[in-house]
């Protein structure tokens, strides 16, 4: 895998599939394989497997490698699959290795557990986690990893770190970062240092993140209602403002409105979403809970809605 090659592979709409429970807790990897090659066979651009939707911080090691190996073997090389590392250095290089056994295209380095580190500790973290596997690394900058300016310039200097995942939604600091680098990284090799929207239902904030030149986004619509996200995604695209407008007023928006409305509910609506549609992915995992009844209908509703403004 050369530096160049994941950012230049990364297109399109970037899939975060869920992972599949059975009746007793255990992974499915059978309703995974569905959930993975329907959303591949839909028009995802990239598979990022057992990340935050995927219910990275669930999953023990084996898991995690069958469920990266399942993805890899449905995406068959038509698309990028990047596999979530994350906790302490130590387990991020352990979890790193076995994405890279299962045959994993690249590396979304979720924020290290617990600690608040300053700018030298997660430098080094992310340096230390880079040299460790031939694959790619995107830095997902939210929550305790916050990064200044000058760490993102010198992240962007390091061989294997590919880009940065945004998702905390300071549109003033991104900017900062990427003038940083585009001034004072004049030597990367390959691919220009690549962004991201990664914010829960980015669609709602698209629209900014491009006026910084930030295409690319996670979208978590894509798990449960791809027509969708392959609506909005192509109206944004092309400049269709009044479908984006539509979309925006009457499914979007009020899609955070309801996802805002329960603790964890970016990974367990989405989940509910995606049985709503017809494949059994089970519960999440504790420490998540199921949505309240109520808002699971809600959201039913809510589908239907964004299905026929599609449509309309």
């Amino acid at each position: 895998m050369t530096h160049a090659a994941l950012a230049g592979r990364l297109d399109g709409l970037l899939f975060f599939p869920v992972t599949a429970c059975g009746p007793g807790g255990a992974v499915d990897l059978d309703a995974y394989r569905a959930h993975v090659r329907a959303g591949v066979d839909a028009g995802a651009g990239a598979v990022f497997a057992c990340c935050g939707t995927g219910e990275f911080h669930a999953l023990t090691p084996a898991e995690f490698r069958a469920c990266v190996t399942v993805a890899v073997e449905e995406a068959a090389g038509a698309v990028p699959v990047v596999a979530a590392t994350g906790y302490g250095t130590a387990l991020a290089v352990e979890y790193a290795c076995l994405a890279e056994q299962a045959g994993a295209d690249g590396l979304l380095a979720m924020p290290p557990y617990l600690v608040n580190a300053g700018q030298r500790g997660l430098l080094r973290h992310y340096t230390e986690l880079a040299a460790a596997t031939r694959l790619e690394v995107i830095v997902y900058q939210r929550d305790n990893a916050v990064l200044t300016p000058e760490t993102a310039v010198q992240l962007a200097r390091t061989p294997g770190i590919a880009g940065l995942k945004d998702g905390l939604g300071d549109l003033a600091l991104l900017q900062r970062i990427i003038s940083a680098v585009r001034a004072e990284v004049t030597d990367r090799p390959g691919e220009p240092f690549s962004y991201f929207n990664g914010m829960p239902t980015a669609e709602l904030s698209a629209p900014a993140y491009r006026g910084l030149g930030v295409r690319l986004y996670s979208s978590a619509v894509f798990c449960f209602a791809p027509e969708i996200a392959l609506a909005f995604h192509a109206a944004l695209g092309g400049g269709d403002e009044a479908t984006v407008r539509r979309l925006l007023d009457g499914f979007y928006r009020p899609l955070v409105e309801l996802r805002d409305r329960g603790a964890g509910y970016a990974v367990s609506l989405v989940k509910a979403g995606v049985r709503l549609r017809g494949l059994d992915v089970g519960p999440v995992r504790s420490p998540l809970a199921e949505p309240e009844p109520e808002h699971i209908a809600e959201l039913s509703a809510l589908i239907d809605r964004g299905l026929k403004l599609v449509n309309a």
